[in-house]
């Protein structure tokens, strides 16, 4: 693991690097970013509806093969998703979008 993904595990995505508290906080709802360039991420969907957790998300990054482009993120299909706080569910690295 290189100095980057070290810094980005166990944060939300979003929060400043400064932060003093990146970490996820109680009664929001986090999505667990896997793979590419936000792998580790938390992604906070509190208050998403199902139809757009189902869509998952392209999120604006300097890290991935655009900078300043989006890595893309979609659920698995068929993966079970938590209901509540937490993390509830997976979304999966497909690729980057200039």
């Amino acid at each position: 693991m290189n100095g980057d993904e070290q810094l980005l595990r166990g944060r939300v995505y979003g929060h400043d690097h400064d932060d003093p508290d990146p970490g996820p906080r109680s009664g929001k709802t986090y999505a667990h970013l896997v793979g590419g360039p936000l792998d580790g991420l938390l992604l906070d969907v509190t208050g998403w509806t199902p139809d757009e957790i189902g869509t998952g998300a392209a999120l604006p990054t300097e890290l991935g093969q655009f900078p300043g482009g989006r890595a893309l993120y979609d659920p698995a299909p068929g993966e079970p998703r938590a209901l509540g706080p937490g993390v509830t569910c997976r979304f999966h690295y497909r690729g980057d979008s200039p």
